[in-house]
């Protein structure tokens, strides 16, 4: 270790007492976070890249500082799909510091470890007050049985008015109009329902038919438009 003249000429001053740090938040317990292996939690953290055309929704369950499960979801950016792919394998094994640490391909990917790392690391994670935090597998529970992110889609212009494209119900099929053309519903299809069924031996006709679904008053519509092509 190297010290500065000035610090050599210092006199010595005793330390007072030291208590370490704060106690935070973990999986139920109150825990003064020396080391990395002392941080536990399954928490979120949302990125987005430098051109602002692309985000990642980021979610990690850390168990003593190693990250046990990752759920990488993205939107907006066809090559993110892909850095989503390669981040899903980085990730898992290695400890919080070394995912901070590491390209995760993708900036947005990346800002997203960062806000996570900063929840986490403050005792801001969604388990900081379950007791033994949550199972491997419990960022699943995000997505549903159809095991699809949670996307909204829309369009709209000033000219032609919204079109509802994808719901968390799933893909949008049809929209349905009142009197004065404006909107009070949708049918739409669970695509992961749909797929299950066709993966099962399903005629796909009779699969997507089994997959529909409606919201609102639908059926009360007196005209019903493809959002896609009307």
């Amino acid at each position: 270790m190297n010290y500065s003249s000035e610090v050599e000429s210092m006199c010595q001053v005793a330390k007072g007492a030291y208590h370490g740090p704060a106690p935070i938040p973990e999986e139920g317990k109150w825990v003064k976070a020396m080391e990395i292996k002392d941080i536990s939690g399954l928490t979120h953290g949302v990125g987005r890249c430098a051109p602002q055309q692309g985000a990642c929704k980021l979610t990690l369950n850390v168990k003593d500082g190693i990250i046990e499960e990752a759920l990488v979801e993205t939107i907006g950016c066809s090559g993110m799909t892909h850095s989503a792919a390669m981040a899903a394998e980085i990730l898992p094994g290695k400890t919080l510091l070394e995912a901070l640490n590491t390209d995760l391909v993708c900036d947005a990917i990346n800002v997203a470890m960062r806000e996570l790392f900063l929840q986490i690391v403050y005792g801001r994670s969604q388990t900081a007050f379950s007791e033994n935090g949550l199972p491997i597998g419990a960022s699943l529970d995000d997505l549903g049985k159809g095991l699809r992110s949670q996307i909204g889609t829309m369009f709209s212009t000033k000219l032609k008015g919204a079109r509802y494209l994808e719901m968390a119900e799933g893909y949008i099929t049809r929209v349905a109009l009142d009197e004065g053309d404006e909107i009070i519903g949708y049918e739409f299809v669970n695509l992961g329902k749909m797929m299950e069924s066709i993966k099962s031996g399903m005629d796909a006709n009779e699969a997507l038919e089994k997959a529909k679904g409606k919201y609102g008053r639908f059926d009360e519509g007196v005209r019903f438009i493809d959002p896609r092509h009307e």
